[in-house]
């Protein structure tokens, strides 16, 4: 969710109502390792990111890395495990690896959207790692080491005609359902600007309030595409099938959004994580991290330290 290229209450509707979607006729899913106990993805001690550590800084937790993940954004970001207490994801499975890097042991806290500005910024978290995009504002209020794109997704019924929409004029004419007041929203609304000065017919936008009946207006064929936050469609394909990817789209288009660590302003972290994120990103093992999620979509060649944030 991004926390954060949308609005916070309108984008947990648009992850809620996205996730809601009940099962698609599955073709071949995708069975997640849901167990508290799977096997984790490691990553060897970083000397140089130790080595950055601030001198005498307190930890949340002595010898913890303590990160806050927010539950609602979803699969397969957060989740609970099959126990229903123990909270994994890709989010999880990156503060692992930066935490195994620090030579610290991770302590995931699953808490609200609303609690982690202010639990971060008292040092009851050591870092979020929640979906949290990079914005302007925030970036006076906190530091930033990305480690995701954030992506945007088109998903068809997989025997559609549709193979690829990447531009406005691949919308053109088309029905898609879309989330109100979602990024998504915003980008669909602009396209339709475009193609319309283009002399081309808009998308006509769907929204549904009762998601089964977006599931079989996708399946009737009655509607053309579904487009929301990349992270759930592939979750869905991946579990329920009969979805298709054809098309990807910045969550900041048309700028470059980007999903950080997010931690409290010039407590000397944010350095230690960005060598860490680097460590793993070359060795491996965050590409391991996305691939377990469905998420390579989202994977980035290098983190950056408080890059240019969207407008607010």
């Amino acid at each position: 969710m991004t926390a954060m290229t949308r609005p916070l209450a309108l984008l947990a509707l648009a992850v809620g109502a996205a996730f809601a979607l009940p099962a698609l006729a599955a073709d071949t899913p995708t069975v997640f390792d849901l167990s508290p106990n799977r096997a984790h993805i490691d990553a060897p001690r970083n000397p140089a990111a130790i080595a950055q550590i601030p001198a005498g800084f307190t930890f949340a937790e002595p010898g913890k890395f303590t990160v806050a993940v927010a539950g609602a954004s979803g699969p397969p970001l957060a989740l609970l495990a099959s126990d229903d207490k123990t909270t994994i994801g890709s989010e999880a499975d990156t503060a692992r690896l930066i935490a195994d890097s620090l030579g610290l042991e991770l302590k995931v806290v699953q808490t609200s959207w609303e609690d982690w500005p202010l639990g971060v910024s008292s040092g009851k978290y050591d870092a979020v790692l929640s979906n949290v995009t990079v914005t302007e504002s925030r970036k006076k209020r906190f530091d930033f080491a990305t480690y995701r794109q954030d992506v945007l997704g088109f998903y068809v019924k997989d025997s559609s005609r549709l193979t690829s929409i990447k531009e406005a004029k691949d919308v053109a004419g088309l029905k898609v359902i879309v989330g109100s007041g979602t990024n998504q929203e915003k980008v669909l609304l602009a396209w339709n600007e475009a193609n319309e000065k283009a002399g081309l017919e808009p998308a006509t936008l769907m929204y549904f309030d009762d998601q089964a009946a977006a599931t079989l207006a996708v399946q009737s064929g009655r509607v053309d595409a579904i487009f929301a936050p990349n992270s759930i469609l592939a979750y869905i394909k991946a579990t329920r099938g009969n979805l298709r990817e054809v098309g990807l789209v910045n969550g900041g288009w048309p700028l470059q959004a980007d999903i950080a660590v997010t931690l409290r302003k010039g407590n000397g972290l944010v350095q230690p994580i960005h060598t860490a994120l680097e460590g793993v990103i070359a060795g491996g093992q965050y590409a391991a991290v996305l691939q377990r999620w469905g998420l390579d979509a989202e994977r980035i060649d290098h983190s950056q330290i408080n890059p240019p944030g969207l407008p607010d």
